[in-house]
């Protein structure tokens, strides 16, 4: 097959491994500069161009499309689905996990574990958001964080309604939610690929820190996760139509709550705690399932 990598970075780790994984199953692989891609949008004959050039006879692409440049990523990844590229993730279905809100909503339609949470946007109504969650403490999120960044632990009243009210002076969306104390700072990400849960590991955040990410120097560890949590794993995936992610979630004492959905989970972490070929995974699913025009949406939507 040949394949394309959009991504902006060919050196991070997780697109090292990835190219390293299809090129020794065999098949040719380019990183593709995601904000150097420019297209004919065309009725008959729609393109992606590189550097000069028609990128054709492509057999899939796999998105690694960096948060920061979320619109346009989607946008290129379109244009392939309209060439009728096969995606290793849907562009409707990496925006419905970008936008964390209505991630949560779809979760929650189809009855997926999920803290109690509320939405605002500058509001002045700082107690009634802090009464539907159940009191402090608990965690404000900016919804356009990543990576643990806008991520803060509220644990009385009073600083609880200072965030809020300081995220309102700048006009930011926020998600308000019930602060799970028996999770122990620690998170289960679970790697689903192809409508199974392939590797899973706990991170747990360092001294005095609740939130576990590993770039925020938690640490992590292979573990088993029992079967509701493979199953709330496999669930969410194919709720936002993701054929490959990472669910977190948290252990709570009324069974695994979804924290989010990684539609590009990194790989360093997974495959260091758990010795598993994450990589390799995502190609062999690939292999199986790669072939022109099967994209379910074809950039609709």
């Amino acid at each position: 097959m040949r394949l394309a990598l959009l991504a902006r970075n060919a050196n991070l780790y997780s697109h090292k491994r990835i190219v390293a994984a299809a090129r020794a199953r065999g098949h040719e692989i380019d990183v593709i500069d995601t904000l150097r891609c420019y297209m004919n949008i065309a009725s008959h004959r729609p393109e992606v161009r590189y550097r000069g050039r028609a990128l054709d006879g492509i057999d899939a692409v796999i998105p690694r499309i960096g948060a920061s440049v979320t619109f346009y990523g989607l946008a290129v990844l379109r244009q392939f689905e309209m060439m009728g590229v096969y995606p290793l993730n849907e562009s409707v279905a990496i925006g419905r996990s970008r936008d964390k809100l209505r991630c949560l909503q779809l979760l929650s339609r189809k009855g997926i574990g999920l803290p109690v949470t509320a939405f605002a946007h500058a509001t002045s109504q700082a107690d009634d958001l802090i009464d539907m969650v159940g009191g402090t403490p608990l965690v404000i999120k900016l919804l356009e964080g990543t990576q643990g960044i806008g991520v803060v632990l509220a644990e009385t009243r009073s600083s609880a309604k200072s965030m809020i009210e300081a995220f309102g002076g700048v006009e930011a969306n926020i998600l308000v939610q019930e602060f799970i104390k028996e999770a122990g700072g620690s998170d289960i990400r679970a790697i689903v690929i192809g409508g199974k849960v392939i590797a899973a590991m706990q991170r747990t955040g360092g001294p005095g820190e609740f939130r576990s990410n590993l770039h925020r120097g938690g640490k992590a560890k292979e573990v088993k996760i029992t079967p509701e949590e493979r199953s709330t794993a496999v669930r969410a995936a194919k709720i936002l139509g993701l054929n490959v992610c990472g669910v977190d979630m948290l252990r709570s004492n009324h069974g695994p709550v979804v924290m989010e959905v990684n539609s590009t989970p990194g790989l360093e972490g997974i495959e260091s705690a758990t010795g598993m070929d994450v990589a390799g995974k995502i190609v062999e699913f690939l292999e199986k399932n790669a072939k022109p025009g099967k994209t379910a949406t074809r950039g609709e939507g």
